[in-house]
């Protein structure tokens, strides 16, 4: 199998600072490339960084492998740092990219433990606090017989839309497991992949699952977890929430003006910063629910969903009793992490990228160390059975993405026998060539009997395009075998019309192929 590099951004803000291109590179911190950079951050970070803080986080972290105790003791007594990325939870361990920000993380806190010389730990952020169920229950598999198959958890709550946290699956995540096991393939290596996915099926909630996956697949090569609802990281983090609930107006404002720099320099914001929201979430009657300013002349606050009026007051008490019940919008979410975590970069996605480039002003407002900026890497896993049916039809990964019909049609009419191609060029030349000559002779004659002449000329290409279209139709019918490798090809590489890395889990090709997937992919990051 060959593991194909892809760039994740190609487009927009994170697409033109991954080019290095100057417009977009006033809006991100210097380049993780740059080991300078890295230890000015360093040193920043450990001028206010305590042992009591540092503790204060390994008492919330979980994995990190069979030394975790001891890099854990290391890292509070040698004031070590942190490389973190994150995402939401999602069933069985969500999308390849995923596997591959985690391994990112892990390869560069080992190189910059080396450029350091102090413990620096990968820490993955399982955003345990989000509320977007249908993306969090959803997984796709490709069986055997080469198939796509979409596994979902019963949804038991419907109208609510709690934290994932909070939302308990009971059976439903078993019932998943043993659909999603149905298309996995027989294999030497299924014994271990079956542990954790049985240890995943077993958990009470969906952020329980997600992290029994990815410590499962990487636990043991370092890789330590927090969860977003942390009761320690909600503790140190209430006041920084509180404050932005009670000051969120200069926030808005702040990001306003932040938003009109980067469309001022020729960028679409990937959040849109609403009129009177804020940046948090609070708990309320239908579930998550977004704050907006509003409700009464005392300053009160609206819940989006429910339209429920909380007071400040009000929300600050319930914060009290339970911190877990405000918590921050994909802008703050970063600012809240590196206020209890020493993170010297954030391994990101293209779409993280963009929106790590609008919170700027949340750093410098909450008075909290701003992190770089890691995008992570890109691969196809692209099997042998599927590089020789690009090889045969002479496509790249990339043709792929194209609709299958537009595909088929490109395939087919390359395979077009020449003395056909021929005769229809040599048909529509002379017919363009005849009718010219006809409406060139009407014309002296009477100007009004051009366009019926030029007519002529446009049914003549219909009738022309309507026998290319049967010529291609029977090539099709011809090469059912040549199409059909050509829609497995398309299936294991864009599932689904999306980027492979995006669609589908690595369960697959694990069980396909071993640890030594993961380790090879291990030495083709940057």
């Amino acid at each position: 199998m060959r593991i194909e590099r892809v760039v994740p951004a190609r487009t927009g803000l994170a697409g033109a600072w991954a080019r290095g291109e100057a417009a977009a590179t006033p809006f991100y911190p210097p380049s993780t490339d740059d080991p300078g950079a890295v230890r000015a951050l360093a040193r920043s970070l450990g001028q206010v960084w305590t042992g009591e803080k540092r503790a204060r986080l390994a008492g919330s972290l979980r994995g990190g492998g069979a030394e975790s105790a001891s890099r854990l003791e290391r890292f509070v007594r040698e004031g070590g740092f942190v490389v973190t990325t994150g995402q939401q939870p999602v069933l069985f361990g969500g999308p390849l990219y995923v596997l591959y920000k985690a391994l990112g993380a892990i390869h560069l806190a080992a190189r910059w433990e080396v450029l350091l010389g102090r413990p620096v730990l990968p820490v993955f952020w399982i955003a345990s606090e989000d509320h977007d169920w249908e993306e969090a229950r959803l997984a796709r598999i490709i069986d055997p017989a080469n198939e796509l198959h979409e596994i979902r958890v019963e949804d038991t709550l419907e109208d609510r839309h709690p934290p994932l946290f909070r939302r308990k699956v009971g059976r439903g995540l078993r019932a998943a497991f043993d659909a999603f096991a149905v298309h996995l393939p027989d294999s030497e290596f299924a014994p271990r992949w079956e542990r954790i996915l049985d240890e995943a099926a077993s958990a009470g909630t969906l952020p329980e699952a997600f992290e029994a996956v990815i410590l499962g697949l990487l636990g043991d090569r370092g890789l330590f977890t927090l969860q977003a609802h942390d009761p320690g990281l909600k503790e140190a983090t209430r006041d920084l929430l509180v404050r932005e609930l009670d000051e969120g107006a200069a926030s808005e404002q702040a990001l306003v003006r932040r938003a009109a720099e980067i469309e001022g320099a020729g960028f679409a914001c990937q959040v849109p910063i609403l009129d009177g929201a804020l940046n948090l979430f609070v708990e309320g009657p239908t579930g998550r629910e977004r704050l907006f300013r509003g409700g009464d002349p005392e300053g009160g606050f609206v819940l989006r969903r429910s339209g429920a009026v909380r007071s400040l007051e009000e929300i600050a008490a319930a914060v009290r009793g339970d911190p877990a019940i405000l918590s921050p919008n994909v802008l703050l979410r970063p600012v809240v992490e590196a206020a209890f975590i020493p993170t010297l970069a954030y391994v990101a996605g293209p779409g993280e990228a963009a929106y790590l480039a609008q919170s700027a002003p949340l750093f410098e407002r909450h008075g909290v160390h701003r992190p770089l900026v890691h995008l992570r890497d890109g691969f196809n896993l692209v099997e042998a059975k599927i590089e020789k049916v690009l090889a045969k039809l002479d496509l790249t990964s990339d043709a792929l993405s194209e609709p299958f019909h537009e595909l088929a049609g490109q395939v087919v009419r390359e395979g077009m026998p020449e003395g056909i191609r021929r005769a229809l060029g040599e048909a529509r030349g002379a017919l363009a060539r005849s009718a010219g000559t006809l409406a060139g002779e009407v014309r002296a004659l009477d100007p009004t009997l051009e366009p019926v002449a030029r007519q002529l000329q446009g049914q003549g290409f219909q009738q022309l395009d309507e026998i290319e279209k049967k010529v291609v139709q029977s090539l099709k019918r011809e090469n059912e075998i040549t199409l059909d490798q050509l829609r497995k090809a398309q299936l294991h590489l864009h599932p689904g019309g999306e980027p492979q890395e995006r669609a589908i889990g690595p369960w697959y090709h694990l069980y396909r192929y071993g640890a030594e997937l993961i380790d090879r992919i291990a030495t083709e990051l940057r």
